[in-house]
């Protein structure tokens, strides 16, 4: 199929993400041509664009003359035939399978031979989304994320009928609009749900497992891993109603990968209909549309007269030393804890009753300390009790690292604390996207990190936590707890071993014969 230039687009749907398509599209100088079944969504999308426009006019953002222009450049119509002329169709209606395929073949009824038909799915397959079309090779995946003019990502798809030149065209489009395209290949989740499952799926598991409550997990993954949100946090924007069918459709079409495994607490809080800020209550209750905050246990007056570190973790011990040295601890030196000591363990991917256990120390005065990550650039730190831990060494530790003002969680007993198991599933399944070659790392990293908003990509994120670290991590909580959803990928403990970063592609094969 010839490449041509794609000046004018027709979209079809006048939804949240077909209006901010077509704005980014109008303002970049393509002609645009709204349809919807509902007429009255494409008046009301209109209307948005019309008022959008004229603000960022009011703010300086556009000339009044660019506003008046690319509001003229769309065009609001009342028949799908009037996408006649268009080169370019993008569909951004209900992620039904059957509902797009009829309208693919109701468009190729209508369009040119060489015109475009892109699908904004964000779930379903774009080789399925092609069945049964008499030009498969035309029809590509186009996925923008909401609010579009916000989100600068999206995922370029190509189906295993497709036209590369046609997705090459797509990512030459997105730079127009002032976006940025990334290029996968047609599987489950295509790269920014894909790589998203992580951080979700392994703090739903935490939480079912009791480890701590849903506060307590996003205090952590905000202030001690420094993302933007946590996963309730993230859940409840984006609510259960579009969350747990992604859950579970990622996993299924994975064929029950573990990594992916849902969790029956989105199951049971879809059905009671806590879905989030949009029904007023999720994992959080919101008061007028503020999000209410459980009230934070006080920080027990209390420290221990000295404390002894493990060495099992070398790297760990180094770090617990430092810090307790700056907060004043009397830190004790030597092989074994004296008989009043607060005994500091700082395990990677293993439970404080294991570290306990495999130095036989006295588990009603072991606490660990969660080390992922330097102390020096947190702001929570995170501490784990066994279920021997006496109340009053829990709350000697909990006063001690408190004690120069930052915050401290104290969690139950768990395999790789919070911050570790989640951000270790995070790094490895965006490692396992790199070894199916969904996409190239550099694209994995740039998608996760403009569509989700993670402080880095999750492949840089191993490379400056250390990729053996995360290796380290995975193994032993795949190890202690036998749950495959840990099994490292190759692409990480191939990386680890030789000393190369995640970010490392594979320098391609080329037989001679095929050229």
């Amino acid at each position: 199929m010839s490449a041509i230039n794609i000046g004018s687009l027709g979209i079809v749907g006048a939804g949240a993400m077909g209006r901010g398509i077509a704005q980014i599209a109008a303002q970049a100088g393509l002609t645009v041509s709204l349809f919807d079944v509902n007429a009255q969504a494409v008046a009301a999308a209109r209307q948005y664009l019309q008022d959008t426009f004229a603000k960022l006019a009011d703010k300086g953002k556009i000339s009044a003359a660019d506003s008046e222009a690319a509001l003229a450049r769309v065009k609001a119509c009342t028949a799908l035939e009037d996408l006649a002329d268009c080169d370019m169709v993008l569909e951004a209606i209900v992620e039904r399978l059957d509902v797009k395929r009829d309208l693919v073949a109701k468009l190729e009824a209508i369009l040119r031979e060489d015109a475009v038909i892109a699908s904004n799915t964000s779930s379903l397959s774009i080789t399925a989304i092609a069945v049964g079309s008499k030009k498969p090779d035309r029809v590509v995946g186009y996925h923008f994320f909401n609010p579009v003019p916000l989100m600068k990502v999206v995922e370029v798809i190509d189906g295993l009928s497709g036209d590369p030149a046609i997705g090459d065209r797509l990512m030459e489009l997105s730079c127009r609009m002032g976006h940025t395209p990334v290029r996968c290949k047609d599987m489950p989740g295509f790269i920014v749900n894909h790589a998203g499952r992580g951080m979700n799926i392994e703090g739903l598991k935490a939480a079912q497992e009791g480890v701590a409550e849903f506060v307590d997990i996003d205090n952590i993954m905000r202030e001690q891993a420094g993302f933007r949100m946590g996963p309730f946090e993230l859940m409840d924007l984006t609510g259960l109603d579009v969350s747990h069918p992604v859950m579970e459709s990622i996993y299924n079409h994975f064929y029950q990968e573990p990594r992916y495994r849902p969790s029956p607490i989105t199951a049971l809080r879809s059905v009671g209909g806590l879905l989030g800020r949009k029904t007023g209550a999720g994992f959080y209750a919101y008061s007028e549309g503020q999000k209410q905050i459980p009230a934070t246990r006080a920080v027990p007056d209390s420290r221990p007269a000295g404390v002894w570190v493990s060495r099992a973790n070398e790297r760990g011990h180094v770090m617990a030393v430092k810090l307790l040295g700056a907060l004043g601890a009397n830190v004790e030196g030597g092989n074994q804890p004296s008989v009043d000591a607060l005994i500091v363990v700082t395990p990677l991917g293993l439970d404080a009753t294991t570290a306990a256990l495999q130095e036989g120390l006295d588990a009603t005065r072991v606490v660990a300390i969660d080390t992922l990550l330097p102390f020096e650039a947190t702001k929570r730190r995170t501490l784990m009790t066994t279920p021997a831990t006496s109340a009053g060494a829990r709350d000697a530790a909990h006063g001690l690292f408190a004690s120069d003002g930052v915050p401290v969680t104290v969690i139950r007993d768990s395999a790789g604390f919070i911050a570790q198991r989640i951000i270790g599933c995070i790094v490895n399944i965006a490692s396992d996207i790199a070894q199916q070659r969904i996409a190239t790392p550099t694209d994995i990293d740039l998608a996760v990190n403009l569509g989700l908003g993670y402080p880095k990509g999750p492949l840089a994120l191993g490379d400056t936590i250390g990729a053996n670290v995360i290796l380290e991590v995975l193994r032993n909580m795949n190890q202690l707890t036998g749950d495959m959803r840990y099994r490292p990928s190759p692409w990480l403990w191939r990386r680890a071993g030789l000393g190369l970063s995640l970010l490392t592609d594979e320098a391609r094969v080329t037989d001679p014969c095929i050229g």
